[in-house]
């Protein structure tokens, strides 16, 4: 989709700054030719922001679930670890008790 250009407001700013009509014309159409397809408007913005918006999350919300098993381990060994260690002191409080 390219923007609209207003060829009326160039040709007429073009006739203020000493163009005479058919110059201006020439160099309206010329400038609207070859930027026709150059020129975006807010939907192109907007549509290739979302583009890259999914292209940004598609892989963050994929390497989430792929991290979550993981994270569930790491709890599980720092349970382990922390009831390993209470038994360790427990042991060890028995042991110098006696």
């Amino acid at each position: 989709m390219s923007a609209a250009f207003d060829t009326l407001k160039f040709v007429e700013r073009l006739g203020a700054g000493g163009f005479s009509p058919i110059q201006a014309r020439a160099a309206a159409g010329a400038f609207a030719v070859a930027t026709g397809e150059q020129l975006a408007t807010k939907a192109d913005i907007t549509a290739i922001r979302s583009e890259l918006r999914e292209g940004l999350l598609g892989p963050k919300n994929q390497f989430r679930a792929e991290i979550a098993p993981v994270k569930a381990e790491q709890l599980v060994i720092k349970w382990m670890l922390g009831f390993n260690l209470a038994a360790t002191v427990a042991v060890l409080f028995l042991f110098v008790k006696h």
